[in-house]
């Protein structure tokens, strides 16, 4: 035993009493773990062949198998989160029947919206192939693009969210915000035939309305401008702070969009790194006029000398 061993120990475990706001003791906490292999599950039955293994012969045997593990796990992990949330004592969390009961039905529910959620993420991959003269097929889209995995997951997640699950969406869509760069809330609404091009740095807030057709590039921020409190000082939530995108609109590369009153018109161009915070008519186009800049080549820098 290392002599400073006994040492270590004790300083880490007074650290526990000193501060509980990195301790968990008030009743079991959903499985990160569990969830990720929900949303893996999830991926193979919305895109067979593409994941897993999946032959056509046993696609039945095989969508069973896929369907009786979420069934049986994705409840536990809702469960645990809605006795969390509702602060339900630790000694009666893991017999809770009213959120055990709730979460079968919402896990139900969202299976059986599996076929509407497949008919939306093809339209997607549509979306990516038409929309990117770079996309050989749609094989490449599907495997290769980080738009697929984070709109995938954010169709699921939004699902969950909207049925008022807490918790779970957003380990959801932290999962693949790490994986894609992506940040897409769960509570964003999006609309049809929806393409992030490349996507890294892409951040679209929780209050988010997105229509259809709606294509937008690297970098871009759908945020928030303020974030007004109460009469104590608190943080005012669930209130509309993030701007609505209509149908047919495309945002290029660095662009930033603020506040819960802007609308983006149908049909409009918002140019690359274009700062906004205030409304659009339709069909409008909105760029950045062309800076002043000045090349200087080597032998005019070498004569300035």
């Amino acid at each position: 035993m290392h002599p400073r061993l006994t040492q270590v120990v004790q300083s880490i475990t007074q650290s526990y009493a000193v501060s509980s706001a990195l301790r968990h003791d008030c009743g079991a906490l959903p499985s990160r773990d569990a969830i990720i292999k929900a949303l893996l599950d999830f991926r193979e039955l919305l895109l067979p062949g593409y994941y897993g293994v999946v032959a056509r012969a046993a696609a039945t045997e095989r969508v069973r198998e896929l369907v009786e593990d979420i069934a049986t796990e994705l409840p536990t992990q809702i469960a645990l989160a809605l006795c969390h949330d509702r602060q339900v004592p630790k000694a009666d969390c893991a017999e809770c029947a009213e959120c055990r009961a709730e979460a079968q039905a919402v896990v139900w529910d969202l299976l059986d919206h599996l076929p509407v959620l497949r008919e939306m993420l093809a339209q997607d991959v549509d979306a990516a192939y038409l929309g990117d003269p770079a996309a050989h097929d749609r094989d490449e889209v599907i495997l290769s693009y980080p738009c697929v995995q984070a709109i995938l997951v954010h169709r699921i997640a939004h699902d969950l969210f909207t049925r008022g699950v807490p918790l779970i969406p957003r380990i959801m869509a932290e999962y693949v915000h790490g994986r894609t760069g992506i940040d897409i809330h769960p509570g964003a609404r999006i609309g049809r035939r929806f393409f992030i091009d490349h996507g890294t740095g892409v951040v679209i807030g929780e209050t988010t309305i997105i229509g259809d057709n709606v294509k937008i590039y690297q970098g871009v921020t759908l945020g928030a401008l303020s974030f007004p409190k109460d009469a104590n000082g608190a943080l005012v939530r669930h209130i509309k702070r993030h701007p609505t995108i209509d149908d047919d609109v495309v945002i290029y590369a660095g662009a930033t969009i603020l506040g819960g009153e802007t609308v983006i018109g149908r049909g409009s161009v918002i140019g690359g790194n274009v700062w906004l915070t205030h409304s659009v008519p339709p069909y409008s186009k909105v760029v950045i006029d062309d800076p002043h800049i000045r090349i200087v080549t080597r032998t005019e820098t070498t004569r300035a000398n």
